[in-house]
């Protein structure tokens, strides 16, 4: 028999074999070692969603949270502690009957601010702050060189109520007993929400060398349908030196450093955001800016306003006491606080914003409570005519008196044409012997502007007149309409509007028939030099029709009963009181009556006689 051999080829093939065999058996092992750890992953989840007060998370989660805590404790410090991933921030509600506030965890500010008992003019909720239009920061340094903004940390908010008062407490926290804390406080029924700033066991951790800063920005949200017209009366208003008042420009961009501020308030037309301080501010730097270009409905915000105010330390601690007034610019309102708030509302300096304070407001709250709105308006302008008729009544007598010596003085001109001085001593002194004073008509009109003036600036301020019809007049704090259109026009756009207003052409007709009336009176007594009154009648109907177009109904509707009433009370005087005859017999009588001049009327004698004598030897010397 042939004696087997191993076959070397057989014996590799048997090798390889093994080797295939050892590495599928090794492979199949990894791989269900590797599912069962994704089943165990999976059901460390699952236990995770159903019981989250137990997480169980996986190595690489641990290591992920490991290193963002790790960033976020290179970045923030010691105050990392209260800012661990929270990328949704919550919000805490305040409200009462008359605010609806919503505070943000991020940063710890009202985020949200609406006036409950009023609405814009498409009749939307009337918002203050909303969609991140206002911003509140506290910048601070730590004494490991981090320079902080509160408006990057989150803040935990507690909410508790204390009688009838709301309070919010929002910490950010280092420890469970160190923090920085922000504190609200709303009231039932109030405008004013009680605002606290305030550390504890902080002094080690802030840099004392630095001082924080607070900065307030906000955008004034449009509320009104003219946009233009309530910019207009948009600004931002401050107090300082205890009880000084003083306004950025409500044109263009404006900025100012001052000290001693008591109050900074973001006024827009009918409503204000204050900010106000228990103590003044020893500096702050203010700021606005104008958004507004024209006339157009997508307009949405009137200015850009911004605060910045230097804080310190108080034995290494930040504590301040402050209050926000979230609320109407209405001075019956605003009075209750008895913070002196109302002074921002722009009733006019000195004897004009006395008289809108003490005697237009009172009285037309007064009509309003118990009349129509375009009424009461009416019933007031009737009340100021009637109490100024006496100062129309000398004015037109005066009127009256130099129309029946306007024959004299047409022949005193005619006489002394070539003799300036000699000319105005004739007339002078026939004014004397017939008692008669041009100044006379002067000083009614002199004494009536206050009135008129302030009344111009009391109907765009007053905040009852805000959203209240009257006949065609939607709303008298703004413009009525009979037409109107889309296009913009350049110039007419710009200077009239894209509507039609009817009370200013009206109130022009009367204007028109008023100044025809006084001067033609005027006109037929006019001296050399006087401005030219024909020019003057066809101006002031001119400017009511352009200027007025945009203005407050409510304003155009006064100045067209006013005018309207000195007509009538003219037509009465002129026709039922005034009699040119008798006052013709009455200016003879007095120039037979013996003349004695007073020092004003001697030192005119005096200065005209040497005028005369220079103008004499003046020629001389020529020749």
């Amino acid at each position: 028999m042939e004696e087997k051999k191993l076959d070397p080829f057989q014996l590799i093939g048997f090798v390889l074999i093994a080797g295939i065999l050892a590495w599928m058996f090794y492979n199949n092992s990894a791989e269900q070692q590797k599912k069962e750890v994704q089943q165990k992953v999976a059901n460390t989840e699952n236990q995770v969603t159903k019981q989250p007060q137990t997480p169980q998370p996986n190595i690489s989660q641990i290591s992920t949270d490991t290193l963002i805590s790790s960033n976020i404790e290179a970045k923030l410090g010691v105050f990392a502690y209260a800012s661990v991933q929270r990328d949704n921030p919550a919000f805490t509600i305040l409200e009462n009957d008359k605010l609806y506030i919503k505070v943000s965890n991020k940063g710890g500010t009202i985020a949200e601010v609406q006036l409950k008992e009023f609405v814009d003019y498409q009749k939307n909720p009337l918002y203050l702050i909303r969609n991140h239009n206002s911003n509140f920061n506290i910048n601070f340094s730590t004494t490991d060189n981090h320079n902080l903004d509160t408006q990057d940390l989150f803040f935990e908010p507690s909410l508790t109520k204390e009688n009838d008062t709301q309070v919010l407490s929002m910490k950010l926290k280092t420890s469970e007993t160190t923090y920085l804390e922000y504190r609200y406080e709303l009231p039932e029924a109030s405008y004013m929400l009680d605002f606290v700033v305030r550390s504890k066991g902080l002094s080690d951790v802030f840099d004392v060398s630095k001082n924080p800063n607070l900065y307030w920005e906000l955008k004034a949200i449009r509320q009104e349908k003219s946009v233009t017209y309530e910019n207009r009366y948009t600004q931002l208003t401050y107090q300082y030196d205890k009880d000084r008042v003083s306004e950025l420009s409500a044109a263009g961009s404006d900025d100012e450093k001052v000290e001693g501020v008591s109050w900074i308030s973001f006024r827009q037309h009918f409503f204000s955001s204050i900010l106000l301080g228990d103590t003044p501010f020893k500096s702050v730097s203010i700021n606005s800016e104008d958004l507004v270009e024209n006339e157009e409905a997508e307009t949405p915000f009137t200015k850009a306003y911004s605060a910045s105010i230097p804080l310190s330390y108080s034995e290494g601690e930040i504590n301040y006491t402050m209050d926000y007034y979230f609320g109407p610019t209405d001075l019956k309102i605003m009075r209750e606080y008895k913070r002196d708030i109302e002074a921002s509302i722009p009733f006019g300096w000195g004897i004009f914003g006395w008289i809108n304070k003490y005697v237009f407001t009172p009285l037309f709250g007064f009509l309003a409570s118990f009349l129509p709105y375009g009424i009461a308006i009416i019933v007031m302008t009737i009340v100021v005519r009637i109490v100024l008729s006496p100062v129309l009544y000398k004015s037109y007598v005066s009127q009256a008196k130099m129309k029946v010596l306007k024959p004299e003085i047409t022949a005193i001109n005619e006489k002394y044409k070539n003799d300036a001085i000699k000319k105005q001593q004739a007339t002078m002194k026939l004014w004397n012997k017939a008692g008669v004073s041009p100044m006379s008509g002067c000083i009614p009109a002199l004494i009536q502007m206050p009135v008129f003036y302030a009344l111009f600036l009391f109907f765009p301020t007053a905040f009852a007149l805000r959203q209240k019809s009257f006949l065609w007049a939607e709303d008298l704090a703004s413009y009525d309409t009979i037409f109107e259109w889309t296009t913009h026009i350049p110039l007419v756009s710009s200077f009239y509007g894209n509507h039609i207003s009817l009370f200013p052409i009206l109130a022009s007709i009367a204007i028109f028939f008023y100044m025809l009336m006084t001067t033609g009176q005027q006109m037929s007594t006019q001296q050399p030099g006087m401005p030219n009154m024909k020019f003057i009648m066809y101006l002031s109907p001119v400017i009511m029709l352009i200027f007025f177009n945009n203005y407050a109904s409510g304003l155009s509707l006064y100045y067209f009963i006013s005018n309207l009433l000195m007509v009538g009370i003219m037509l009465v005087i002129k026709n039922y009181v005034i009699d040119e005859a008798k006052i013709h017999e009455k200016i003879e009588a007095h120039k037979k009556k013996p003349k004695k001049q007073n020092r004003f009327q001697r030192k005119m004698q005096e200065m005209m006689e040497q005028a005369q004598v220079q103008q004499q030897q003046n020629a001389k010397r020529k020749r």
